[in-house]
C-alpha cells in the first residue's frame, strides 16, 4: 500500500491537534472565548440597563412636559382672568371719573346760572333804584322830598339785595 499525500496531511493534522491538546491551547482558546462571552454579556446587560434608564428618563421628561403644559395653561388662564379684572376695574374707574366730571360740570353750570341771575337782579335793582330816584326827584321837591327819596332808596336797596 502506498502512503499518499492525504495520509501525511491527516497525520500532520492529528499530530497538530494532539500537540495543541497537550499544550493546553484548547483551554486558552476556551478561556478566551469565555472571557469574550462574559464581556459581551456584560455589555448586553449594561445596554439593557441603559435602555431602561433611557426609557425611565423619557417617561420622566414626558411627565414634566405634560406638567409644564398644564402649568402654562393655568398661567394663561390666570393672566386672562387678571386682565379681565383689571379691564373691569379700569372701566369702573372711567365711568366713575365721567360721572364725577359730569357732576362737576353740572355744578359749574348751576353756579354760573346763579351768578348770572344774581347779576341780573343786581342790575334790575340798580335800574329800579335809578328810575325811582329820577321819578321821585322830579315829582317831589324840598326837604320832605329829600327824606322820602332817601328812605325809599334805602328800602328798595334792602329789599332787592
Amino acid at each position: 500500500m502506498e502512503i499518499g499525500a492525504e495520509f501525511w496531511v491527516a497525520a500532520a493534522f492529528v499530530t497538530f491537534i494532539a500537540l495543541m491538546i497537550y499544550m493546553g491551547f484548547h483551554r486558552t482558546i476556551l478561556d478566551g472565548l469565555d472571557r469574550r462571552t462574559a464581556r459581551i454579556k456584560a455589555e448586553l446587560d449594561e445596554a439593557m440597563r441603559l435602555r431602561e434608564e433611557a426609557h425611565k428618563l423619557l417617561e420622566s421628561y414626558k411627565q414634566r412636559h405634560h406638567d409644564a403644559e398644564r402649568e402654562a395653561e393655568a398661567i394663561i388662564a390666570g393672566a386672562k382672568a387678571e386682565a379681565e379684572r383689571v379691564a373691569g376695574e379700569a372701566k369702573a374707574k372711567m365711568e366713575e371719573l365721567i360721572a364725577r366730571r359730569t357732576k362737576m360740570a353740572e355744578v359749574k353750570i348751576g353756579q354760573a346760572e346763579a351768578q348770572a341771575l344774581a347779576e341780573v337782579r343786581a342790575a334790575a335793582a340798580d335800574a329800579a333804584v335809578a328810575a325811582a330816584t329820577t321819578i321821585l326827584t322830579e315829582s317831589t321837591k324840598g326837604k320832605v322830598a329829600d327824606d322820602l327819596i332817601a328812605r325809599g332808596i334805602h328800602d328798595v336797596k334792602t329789599k332787592l339785595n
